[in-house]
């Protein structure tokens, strides 16, 4: 790739001044392997090798029930909202309200 180069041109006080600049190549800073060597993974043969490794579950193991979680859940400390901090917000922060159809729009997931 060459080197592209620009002339400027400064005109002080009834001098000439030519500058040359020269443009360096670009020098790509990523580097990505080649992969067109590489031969692409079967995918049956995959899950095959996947199958075999995994341990087999009888179906008569006794399921364990989902786990619950650690404990109850805690609010965030402060003050908790109620309706005199909502009416209390600014109109530009409120929650436009919505119109029945728009409410059915909603529900049924777009148009009819």
């Amino acid at each position: 790739m060459a080197a592209a180069s620009r002339v400027v041109q400064v005109n002080t006080r009834s001098c000439l001044f030519i500058h040359l600049q020269v443009v360096r190549p670009h020098a790509p800073l990523i580097k990505f392997p080649d992969r067109k060597g590489i031969p692409r993974p079967n995918v049956q043969e995959a899950l095959k090798v996947l199958a075999a490794s995994l341990p087999q579950i009888s179906p008569s193991a006794s399921v364990s029930p989902p786990p619950r979680p650690p404990g109850p859940v805690s609010r965030l400390p402060g003050t908790p909202d109620s309706i005199d901090v909502v009416r209390d917000l600014p109109h530009k922060y409120r929650r436009r309200t919505l119109a029945l159809d728009e409410m059915d729009y909603i529900q049924r997931g777009g148009p009819e």
